[in-house]
């Protein structure tokens, strides 16, 4: 099966090598930045801990676990790889001492093997469900220790891995430790051939990320009445035009409503301005230096200001769940007591919505006309009630134990 696999790498190599190039041309990626991707970058320290994430997102879930874990093992080095340039650049604005930030190997033996060979890494603590079979192979082949940590495994996702199932099994076989999502998650992952003796505690690792509160100043000179005010928070391609669609018309009931709308993926904005524009409604944006003013949106296409964004709007839309994204977390917002709305696509944080479903801490609507109607009939009282519902619902939760753990079955010592 493997076999196979590597076969469909090497056909689509020109490929992706074309879809690089286009990158490339749009300033996107650099020369240096393919070097990353085939494991050949910059040299680095050698026997840091390994700490994988696809993205932004995953890797502000893991920034906690990792200090956390830099505490219990003081000098701990640890080289943390995502998929994007914007993810990289997240890690690196942490500025945490012991902290290497890089994209990572393409799942390419030699791409894989190069980066092995520089880094030398002791452990690899793999987040969420970046299962890439030459890079797993490979690191089990080399006697690294792997984790998986906040694996989460839908039943449809078991169905498909089990047709796989033996190569599936050489990969999580030999895993050290898993501290999946939830308890389904973790069954479905034993049946996949994990060893039960592997499970850790349960790691909703997202739901221990707990944004720093922003600078008063910052928050004063936006100007927003935070009861007036809605976030779009991670939006997605096909999902911008209906909310868009929905704040105009709850705007027609509730003319002081202002919008915010903060994209997944930031470089989407002149993308997301054309079609503002097209609905001949106001727009400032936020990465061309502009401050909102009286403007009915503010385009924010930055990264590292979503807790500007959440504490500045009392009510906040969660990408990624009116379009089939399986929805994000609604950890974040609840954090700040923002009054959460979503779409039908929660999947990826089932456990936690159906918490708040539960706790009446949450609005789902089906469409756009559902989120036109509660945005124009939420008032200030309204959003407090909810906030305050999902905050308690979703409180912050202990990573300790699963920092503990990561430490004894990975073998961290004092200083990495």
């Amino acid at each position: 099966m493997i076999g196979a696999y590597r076969l469909a790498l090497s056909l689509a190599a020109p490929v992706l090598l074309a879809l690089w190039l286009v990158r490339l041309a749009r300033g996107r990626e650099t020369w240096a930045d393919l070097r990353e991707r085939l494991g050949r970058g910059e040299p680095g320290a050698t026997g840091a801990l390994w700490v994988h994430g696809a993205s932004v997102g995953e890797l502000a879930a893991a920034r906690p676990l990792i200090e956390a874990l830099q505490a219990k093992a003081p000098g701990l080095r640890v080289v943390v790889t995502c998929n994007t340039v914007t993810g990289r650049r997240a890690a690196r604005d942490w500025r945490l001492s012991g902290i290497d930030a890089r994209l990572a190997p393409l799942d390419y033996r030699r791409a894989v093997a190069a980066f092995l060979r520089r880094l030398r890494p002791a452990a690899l603590v793999v987040i969420e469900n970046e299962l890439w079979p030459n890079r797993l192979s490979l690191v089990h082949a080399g006697g690294m220790p792997v984790a998986l940590v906040a694996a989460r495994l839908s039943s449809r996702s078991a169905a498909r891995w089990a047709r796989a199932s033996a190569l599936v099994r050489s990969l999580i076989a030999p895993v050290a430790l898993a501290a999946p999502h939830d308890a389904a998650s973790a069954e479905r992952l034993v049946a996949l051939g994990l060893p039960r003796a592997a499970l850790g505690p349960a790691a909703p690792l997202k739901s221990a990320v707990a944004l720093a509160p922003p600078d008063p100043s910052a928050l004063a000179a936006l100007g927003y009445d935070r009861a007036q005010t809605l976030l779009a928070a991670s939006t997605h391609a096909g999902e911008e035009g209906p909310v868009l669609d929905a704040f105009l018309a709850a705007r027609a009931r509730r003319p002081a409503l202002r919008l915010i709308l903060a994209p997944r993926h930031p470089e989407r904005g002149p993308e997301i301005a054309r079609l503002i524009a097209a609905r001949g409604v106001g727009l400032a944006t936020r990465s061309a230096g502009a401050a909102p003013g009286d403007t009915p949106v503010y385009l924010a296409d930055t990264l590292g200001e979503m807790a500007l964004w959440y504490a500045a709007a009392g009510l906040c839309f969660v990408g990624g769940s009116l379009v089939a994204k399986g929805g994000h977390t609604p950890y974040e917002p609840a954090g700040f007591a923002c009054a959460i709305l979503h779409g039908p696509h929660v999947e990826n944080a089932a456990d936690a919505y159906a918490a708040l479903a539960a706790a009446g801490a949450a609005v789902p609507v089906a469409d756009t006309a559902g989120l036109a109607d509660a945005l124009a009939t939420l008032d200030a009282r309204d959003q407090e009630r909810l906030g305050m519902r999902a905050r308690e619902t979703l409180a912050a939760q202990d990573i300790g134990p699963l920092a503990d753990a990561l430490h004894d079955r990975l073998g961290l010592g004092s200083a990495g």
